[in-house]
This record gives C-alpha cells, structure tokens and sequence, in this order.
C-alpha cells in the first residue's frame, strides 16, 4: 500500500463507536533487510569457487560476440582470438576491475523520495518482469500488449513497496523497432520511480536516453553524473557474451548508467547440475561481464547478480522456489560479499495459476533472497510460468509477503511503556486486555493490518460472498487501474516526450540489434 493509503485507515471500537482517528506510520519505500545473512558453503569453499570462476575465465575463457568488447579486453591485457571469438581474461585484470566498481550507487528516481541506494544491507523489490504474455481472471492468458504493460505499471506505482519498475511484460502489439518509445513513455507518464531502460543496441538506448534526460529537463554533464535508469544484462550461458547484451553494457557503462548483470544459469541445462558448479558458471560469467564495464569507464555503477536454479529432469522445464534455488541464492549471496558489491537476486514461480503451488513457490524463493542479504530481488510478485507471464492477481496477492517483510524491517519498540506494565497491573488473573487502557491507546495502529487476506470468520466470510483471495485479487487490481492518479508530471516535459516519440515513429524508429 502507499502510505497515503495506510495512513488514511481506521478501525472502530469493537463495542460500538468511532474511537478518535490514529495513523499508523509506516515507511515501505526505504527498507534494511533486517535478517543475518545465511551461508550454504564454508568460507574456504566460496574462495575455491571463486578461484574456480577466475580459472575459468583465465583458461577456457568467455565467447564474446561483439568486436568491440572484444578490443576492450584485448587492451587490458586479455588474449583474444578473433576466429573463435573466445577471450581468456587474466585474474588480475577481474581483480582490478572489480577494485573499481562502486560498492554504493545512488540512483534518482523521477520524484526524489523515490530515489534509491544500491548497496549491500539495503533492499529493493521489483514486481515480476520479462513475460511475452499477461494473465488476470477476467481477460485470460493473452501475448502482452501496450494496455497492459501501463496497467502493471500503474499497479506497480501504487505500491510503495515496489521500488522500481522492470521491464513488465513485453507489448508484442508494439513493433520491435517502437517498442522502447512505448515502454519509456508509459514509465515516465504513469510513474516517478526508478526506470528500466531494455538492451537491443546502441540507437535505442540511446534515444532511451535522450528520452530521460530530456523529460527530466537534464543537461548531458548532469544525466552523466548520477544514475537515472538502469537496464538488464542476461548472458548467455554457458560462457558466452553475446552482441546486444555486451553493446548494452558498454553503452550504460559509458553513460554512468546502471547495468545489474544476471547470468541466468539453470542447473543440470545450461549449467552444471550441481549448486556449486552451477555457481562457479555464473560467477564467472558476472566476473567477465563487470569486468567489461569498468574496462570502458572505471568505476562505472554495476550490480552483480545471478538467477541460478534447477530443472525438472524429467521435462527439461525451469523449477523455481525449489531448496536448490534457495542455496543457489544463498551462495550468490557469499559470493556477492567476496566481492563487496550490491546484487540482484529472483524470486518466481512455475506454476500456471495462481494458486497454493505459486505461492509456496514464491515465498520460498524470496525467502533465499532475503537470508541471502540480496539488494535487489526481482520476480517478487506477479511471476507465473517460470516467466511466461505475469500475473495482475498473483501481483497482488504476493505483495501481502512484501509488505509483510517491510514491516519487519521497522523498528519494534521496547521503551517502557511497549514493555506494558500498567496493563498488566490492570488486568487480572483470568481477564482480557481487550479493554485495558493500554489497549484502547494503540489499537487502531498497533498491527499490520492485510492488504488482500481475510481474517473474518467463516460465517461473515460466506454473508461477504464467499470470495476466494483470488477473486478479491481480482477486485483489488481493478480499482487501482480505475483510479490511478499519475504522478506530478510537468506538462511541457511531457509535451517534449510526445512529441520525441511522434518524430523519431515517422522516421522509422529504431532496429533493435542482434
């Protein structure tokens, strides 16, 4: 919920009438992950997987498909071989550059207490992204479109416990070469927190970037000098770079734009079958494609990150929320503290509904993000299909765990009067505190009250229409798309963007490269 909302709600004495308006304070959109970080490998173990991913990249080396990365490496000392497009990148220049890369990266949003800290011990949620379709109870499963992409981002802005928005869905009703004017206009007119800005080459990331700066009235020397946006970098395992995504990286690196780099490795597929082999992959390949960045701008903002888990070994299909994704997050986690750097870790789910197996799946998975001490932790709500899809009411009901982890986040109290000695004077042997005075001073703001769940009993529950939470799901997300409210945009700022995507449409766009 917005803090607007939680603060504007009420509740009733149970004997009868109002009781005097309290709010309840609550601050989703600045979070601490507040638990112990949890190990899966002893120390000496996460130091010989790294040494393993150095010996990795130093002798079998990485296959990098754009020429220009490929010079970028042979500059700093790597051994290229053109023929194969294979490049051995030697420790010591891994080790340099991560000496380099930011272990703290400030990032403005469009509204400034929007703006967000990546760094270890912070933590930052994102709604599930990437899925060529959309699904919700009352249009079905469909390829995603234009309409929706605006709808989830208009669900995710209303959440302040979201606190970026990814790259939603994929509008295939919007042509390749249009379709970074469509997802960029509806972040920037629907939204004010931080943007994602997608990797198809060099003209649309930089018209992407023109796009941002203009809108948000910035010379080029100031879009240089902090981070606006940020994109994806996916390799392409095992072991190689290939052109947009290495494009990509050079090109935000250039910018001072953030680049969060995520082998996606999956155990027993692309990967080897074990946590630890499948680690050593995906360490590996992170390694090379940081060390990229800083080779073209030291200290360039770059996130590690990884989505390693296993595959159902009698179809070949992803798994998510298994105990194998859990360690494998785990491990990302140590590795991640090797390296001092902030990471993105992901939830998700591979279950075709939203139903208890999605659920339990998403929780689990989300739970190794947070005990792995994760900064950003994508897929955390809407997520179904192992990606095929998001969601509108798997987005909602997963925000209830999401703001349920905020609040754990916050403080508790124990000055002496949480401690609550006066009202156990009050009340005695065999009585209730439903009454005392202590009771009656808090009751309205005491507890998180849901967001989507039901704690009436079942007879209310049947009078209210029996409705499942799904179904309530349902209701919720309407409501929210019906009266979204956009962010305070300047009108000329919007007038300039507008009118950028009309001129650069009837000029062709612009090709996404391969």
């Amino acid at each position: 919920m917005t803090l607007a909302e939680n603060s504007g709600r009420r509740r009733t004495r149970r004997g009868g009438g109002a009781a005097a308006h309290q709010t309840r304070k609550v601050d989703y959109r600045n979070l601490r992950n507040p638990f112990p970080p949890m190990t899966i490998f002893s120390e000496d173990r996460i130091e010989a997987i790294h040494e393993a991913a150095l010996d990795v990249l130093e002798t079998l080396g990485i296959r990098v498909l754009l020429p220009e990365a490929r010079k970028a490496y042979r500059a700093a000392g790597a051994q290229v071989d053109d023929s194969t497009e294979i490049v051995h990148i030697g420790r010591e220049i891994v080790t340099a550059a991560l000496a380099t890369a930011p272990t703290s990266i400030p990032v403005t949003a469009g509204a400034r207490e929007r703006d967000i800290v990546l760094e270890l011990g912070n933590l930052v949620f994102q709604p599930g992204a990437g899925a060529p379709h959309a699904t919700d109870l009352e249009r079905g499963r469909r390829p995603g479109t234009e309409r929706d992409f605006r709808e989830l981002v208009q669900l995710t802005q209303h959440f302040d416990v979201l606190h970026m928005v990814p790259p939603l869905i994929e509008p295939q009703d919007v042509p390749m070469h249009l379709r970074h004017y469509a997802t960029l206009d509806a972040q920037l007119s629907l939204s004010d927190k931080v943007p994602f800005i997608f990797s198809r080459g060099t003209p649309q990331v930089e018209q992407s970037f023109e796009m941002l700066r203009d809108f948000r009235s910035l010379s080029d020397a100031e879009f240089a000098a902090v981070s606006h946006c940020y994109t994806i970098i996916n390799t392409n395992s095992p072991r190689t770079l290939d052109v947009p995504m290495a494009q990509g990286l050079m090109d935000f690196a250039k910018a001072g734009q953030v680049s969060i780099v995520t082998p996606f490795t999956l155990m027993g597929a692309m990967a080897p079958i074990t946590v630890a082999g499948a680690m050593t992959l995906s360490h590996a390949e992170a390694l090379a494609a940081i060390t990229l960045t800083q080779l073209v701008r030291p200290g360039a903002p770059v996130c590690y990150g990884t989505f390693t888990s296993n595959v159902d070994m009698k179809s070949g299909a992803p798994a998510f929320g298994t105990p194998e994704h859990f360690k494998a997050s785990l491990a990302a986690g140590q590795l991640a503290r090797r390296i001092g750097l902030p990471w993105r870790c992901a939830s998700g789910s591979a279950a075709n509904l939203n139903d208890v197996q999605a659920a339990n799946e998403t929780q689990f998975g989300t739970w190794g993000c947070l005990l792995a001490g994760a900064t950003v932790v994508i897929h955390a709500a809407g997520w179904l299909e192992g990606g095929l899809t998001v969601s509108y009411e798997k987005l909602i009901t997963d925000l209830e765990v999401l703001q349920m982890v905020a609040e754990l986040c916050a403080t508790t109290p124990a000055e002496n009067a949480d401690i609550a000695l006066d009202a156990l004077t009050e009340v005695q042997p065999g009585g209730h505190f439903f009454g005392a005075a202590h009771t009656m001073e808090r009751y309205q703001t005491a507890f998180y009250e849901p967001l989507i769940g039901d704690l009436s009993n079942f007879g209310t529950w049947e009078e209210r229409g029996a409705l499942d939470t799904t179904t309530r799901a349902t209701q919720m997300w309407k409501r929210i798309v019906a009266e979204a409210k956009a962010p305070s945009i300047d009108a000329d700022a919007l007038a300039r963007l507008h009118g950028y995507i009309r001129t650069k449409s009837e000029a062709g766009g612009a090709p996404p490269e391969s």
